[in-house]
């Protein structure tokens, strides 16, 4: 029905009951949130939690699927490292989640066997303008921060990623948005000149799970 205070969205069930819920979405959520699309929402056994259930996911008007949870990225990608399904960087091993670096947290130090220690970055992306998918939603300094410590880490002669999970199942191609945050696009272009390898991914979605599908091609 709505979403308000960023983190609380209310939603009609099936049998008219309207729920309050978690919004686990800290962007703008453009084109991902209009009122009277399906959502889907997984409930917490947790009984001290205020609000009960979690929106996790919305299918559009048009049947495409959008991941709404952004914690969910990482989850994904993880699983992905595991399974060896990214194919840049199926021969690493040893996967560190929460790696600090600096004053800032890697989300991944991938380590093999006769390998560059690899660091990867991972951001959501589910703004999707026909076809196009584009990161950000909203201005980051905080993705411009993780942009800047990435090309640092090349610089450094260490492999450095920065992964796109596209949360939503419309994105054919995507983009920076440097129309949205042009401070943004900035650091990534610098980071790319530097060796950070930009890469994205998109998913497979149902109702009871995403995971990460095949690469998807920058718009460049």
């Amino acid at each position: 029905m709505k979403r308000y205070k960023r983190f609380l969205a209310d939603v009609k069930l099936q049998n008219g009951e309207i729920l309050t819920v978690h919004c686990p979405n800290t962007g703008s959520m453009t084109n991902c949130a209009q009122p009277g699309w399906t959502v889907l929402l997984s409930k917490s056994a947790n009984k001290k939690r205020k609000y009960a259930y979690t929106w996790e996911m919305a299918v559009d008007n048009q049947g495409q699927w959008i991941g709404i949870n952004t914690n969910n990225a990482n989850k994904i990608v993880k699983g992905a490292l595991e399974q060896r399904k990214i194919i840049e960087l199926a021969e690493y091993n040893q996967i560190t989640p929460e790696y600090k670096v600096g004053d800032s947290r890697i989300d991944f130090l991938l380590q093999g066997d006769g390998m560059p220690d690899c660091y990867v970055e991972v951001k959501s992306m589910t703004l999707c303008e026909n076809s196009l998918g584009l990161f950000p939603d909203t201005v980051t300094q905080r993705g411009t921060k993780h942009a800047n410590e990435l090309a640092k880490l090349a610089k450094a002669g260490h492999k450095a990623i920065l992964l796109f999970c596209a949360q939503h199942s419309g994105i054919t191609h995507f983009n920076i948005a440097s129309h949205i945050d042009a401070e943004y696009a900035l650091a990534v272009a610098k980071a790319k000149k530097v060796g950070v390898e930009i890469i994205c991914y998109g998913c497979n979605f149902s109702s009871d799970f995403i995971e990460l599908a095949d690469s998807i091609p920058n718009s460049n």
